[in-house]
């Protein structure tokens, strides 16, 4: 209410109340107005209801709310259902206009200040969490895969001569295919083992570099999060070699921000090289619903020619879901989450280490892999062939989720690409393994969970092998069994 209502609020209720209301409500306005000032993450979370005002302010701004608009158009924000409208606080423009998804509509002011203050909380988000210099970034409405597809489009016009991406393998279907997508040829480089780890092959790069080419090169796409022993690329090492060559310099960060380690490789990647865009999933890193990324990168005018490159307006969810987020957590709670996540990377490293140790397993040494973990299953794949696969059924139907069980030799075709040992992120992995994650949102009680039903599963399989091998060791009734001496 502004100062004229409640003035007549006055000759209603007592003035006294009035102003106990009218403080109490300029509290949910000065954390507002920082917002709109500083265009950060707050420090600390605000309530549902200051966000719930904050929305419901923004969505007025927007035509299809005006009280006397009359709308002739094709697209006049018209929702046939309430129950759509409220889940949307009836911002329904969606964000940006045909030729920028981050231009400002005039018919929605509420939308455009929506998108334009979630790019700037999440780039505050983004320097909190590592990478100091980043300069500019968008979120846009689509999974990491499509976002680097995008990534790839723009620098088409930039390389009219590339033909090949230079991709460190990574056993991924949306990474493989986002460049597909996009109409470049991958050129996968397969890992190099050093001792438990797949680390990148920093010769076989430059040798294919030079190969074919730097010119016909659009970009080199390379990884931080990942699952083990698959560990994050060398990104200074990529970064040097991609400005001594002039080429675009591409980071699929998915899951990376809730982890420092990335964020950092990143920060010196851009320090000592080059890093031209990082992308990364929302709701991996922010636990919003699927169907968002943020696009970000060190040179403003880049960001900026990539947000250019989508075509059409776009939905505003994924940036209404991240901003209510935020906004929910504040800057502290993002960051406790972050520090518990880190926390329970080293109790699930205790546990599922414990817990290999009881079955004659072991528990991989991915030291560089800051999220994923792997335990070897050589013992179970020893016991049955399909012990190892028979593994991952059975933690599923037991509502274990996540866990990721990786035979060996399996092969799988992407667009005509045949991938060997798929899954696994090489040709020939030693050993069949399994995964188990430590990422933003997990509890000790989720770990503690896994670990007894895992340890069930493990036990089960073993006996179930034994049965099948003594059984095997019994003569059937038409075989004749050998005298005894």
């Amino acid at each position: 209410m502004n100062s004229e209502n409640l003035t007549l609020c006055e000759k209603i209720v007592s003035s006294s109340y009035i102003r106990q209301g009218s403080q109490a409500r300029r509290g949910h306005e000065l954390l507002i107005r920082h917002l709109l000032d500083q265009g950060k993450c707050p420090e600390e979370g605000w309530s549902e209801s200051t966000v719930e005002l904050f929305l419901n302010e923004l969505a007025v701004m927007d035509s299809n709310n005006f009280l006397g608009n009359c709308g002739v158009g094709e697209r006049e924000g018209r929702v046939a259902s309430s129950l759509v409208a409220r889940r949307h606080y009836r911002l329904i423009h969606g964000i940006g206009r045909s030729g920028d998804i981050a231009a400002v509509q005039p018919k929605a002011a509420g939308s455009s200040l929506l998108n334009k203050l979630t790019n700037s909380v999440v780039l505050d988000i983004l320097k909190i969490s590592g990478v100091r210099s980043v300069a500019s970034c968008f979120v846009v409405p689509m999974a990491t895969g499509m976002s680097l597809t995008l990534c790839f489009l723009t620098l088409r016009h930039r390389r009219p001569k590339a033909r090949y991406i230079i991709w460190p393998r990574i056993d991924q279907k949306s990474c493989f295919k986002s460049m597909i997508t996009a109409g470049f040829e991958p050129v996968v480089v397969e890992n190099v083992l050093e001792g438990d780890e797949l680390r990148t092959d920093l010769e076989a790069i430059q040798s294919k570099i030079e190969e074919l080419g730097a010119e016909t090169v659009l970009c080199v796409h390379s990884t931080t999060s990942c699952f083990a022993p698959r560990v994050p690329d060398r990104l200074e090492e990529l970064a040097t070699m991609c400005a001594k060559y002039d080429i675009p310099h591409i980071v699929n960060n998915a899951y990376g921000v809730q982890s420092s380690k990335c964020m950092h490789l990143i920060q010196q990647g851009a320090r000592v090289g080059r890093v031209d865009a990082f992308v990364q999933s929302l709701d991996k890193n922010f636990m919003v619903p699927v169907g968002g990324a943020i696009i970000a990168g060190f040179d403003e005018s880049f960001v900026q020619e990539i947000s250019k490159m989508y075509p059409g307006r776009a939905s505003a969810s994924p940036s209404l879901d991240v901003l209510i987020t935020l906004l929910t957590l504040g800057a502290n709670g993002y960051k406790k989450y972050l520090l518990e996540r880190k926390e329970i990377y080293s109790f699930l490293a205790e546990e599922l280490k414990n817990l290999a140790s009881a079955h004659g397993e072991r528990l991989l040494h991915t030291p560089h892999n800051p999220i994923s973990l792997a335990m070897s299953l050589d013992g179970l794949q020893a016991s049955s062939n399909q012990a190892v696969t028979q593994l991952g059924s059975m933690l599923f139907t037991r509502q274990v989720s996540g866990a990721r069980v990786i035979p060996l030799g399996k092969e799988q075709t992407i667009s005509g690409h045949t991938f060997r040992g798929f899954m696994s992120h090489s040709e020939s992995y030693p050993c069949p393994y399994l995964n188990a994650a430590s990422a933003v949102g997990i509890t000790r009680e989720d770990v503690t969970l896994c670990m007894k039903r895992l340890d069930k599963c493990l036990k089960a399989l073993k006996k179930d092998g034994k049965a099948a091998s003594s059984c095997s060791t019994v003569p059937h009734a038409n075989q004749d069994v050998p005298d005894k001496e």
